[in-house]
């Protein structure tokens, strides 16, 4: 028989349907989107369920609440002002991480140093630092920077060595045979080849900044002047704006969603996806 139809008959809408629930399914985005939507629908059902507005507001009134935060409290300027003092630890953090790693794979006994520290200096919270950062650097921006460079720092470095070290030893074999050395051995050779690695430890450096930095920002602003996501959040809980805290943890996650979905998955399609080293 043909699988021909016609459109507008029942085989005809019946095969169009079809394609619609494939590309739905088959596409991460909307399966994302439908997810998300979901859990918006339990927090609405529960808060309403609940009906303590002043400990857990619907999700209505948090929409609302975060639209009133944007258009008339300058939520987005706070939003900017964390997200440039991150950018500027997790930058550091990235190229320090790179030359020490870079070291290790030519020592040893920098190897050996980088393993040593990492394991100290990875399981400490780096929240801990804070109040050391705050003696040593006073109450602004630069104690915020110390703390941000920890957390980035080790499991980047990690991830980075641990990538470095998976390499083939046919492909160091090339690069050597090459003649290259030093830095041009680690640029054509080491990091094309641990990209997959490098770039999920910048994944996760990433999370562990985010999440640090609104830690610290609970307890002060980005600068004496001025203050971010997470003193926005600590601001509204002390007047017991419940809906503008919930808000403030919605632009939280909505900047984790996005970073996330749009940055790292562009730079993925466009390197290890396309070169074929992921799926």
């Amino acid at each position: 028989m043909s699988d021909f139809s016609v459109p507008g008959t029942a085989t005809g809408q019946r095969q169009g349907w079809d394609r619609i629930h494939d590309f739905a399914w088959n596409s991460s985005a909307i399966r994302k989107i439908l997810v998300l939507a979901l859990l918006a629908l339990i927090w609405e059902l529960a808060a309403r369920y609940n009906g303590k507005p002043i400990l857990f507001p619907t999700f209505t009134a948090t929409m609302t609440a975060l639209w009133e935060a944007i258009t008339t409290e300058n939520l987005l300027q706070s939003a900017w002002a964390s997200l440039y003092v991150l950018l500027k630890g997790y930058v550091i953090a990235i190229a320090l991480a790179f030359v020490f790693v870079s070291l290790a794979v030519v020592s040893r006994f920098v190897r050996e140093l980088l393993q040593t520290l990492i394991s100290m200096f990875n399981p400490l919270p780096a929240i801990a630092l804070l109040p050391v950062a705050m003696l040593w650097f006073g109450l602004g921006e630069k104690s915020l920077l110390v703390v941000l460079v920890h957390a980035v720092l080790w499991p980047f470095a990690l991830a980075a060595l641990t990538g470095f070290e998976s390499v083939p030893e046919t492909q160091r074999l090339v690069g050597r045979n090459y003649g290259l050395r030093g830095p041009s051995y680690v640029v054509r050779i080491l990091i094309p080849a641990a990209l997959p690695s490098i770039l999920y430890g910048m994944k996760i450096a990433w999370a562990f900044a985010w999440r640090t930095l609104i830690a610290a920002e609970l307890v002060f602003g980005v600068s004496s002047s001025a203050g971010g996501l997470g003193w926005f959040i600590f601001r509204n809980r002390n007047e017991l704006f419940t809906d503008k805290v919930f808000a403030g943890l919605a632009m939280v996650i909505i900047i984790g969603l996005l970073v996330e979905g749009i940055i790292f998955r562009i730079v993925e399609n466009v390197t290890v996806r396309r070169w074929g080293m992921q799926r």
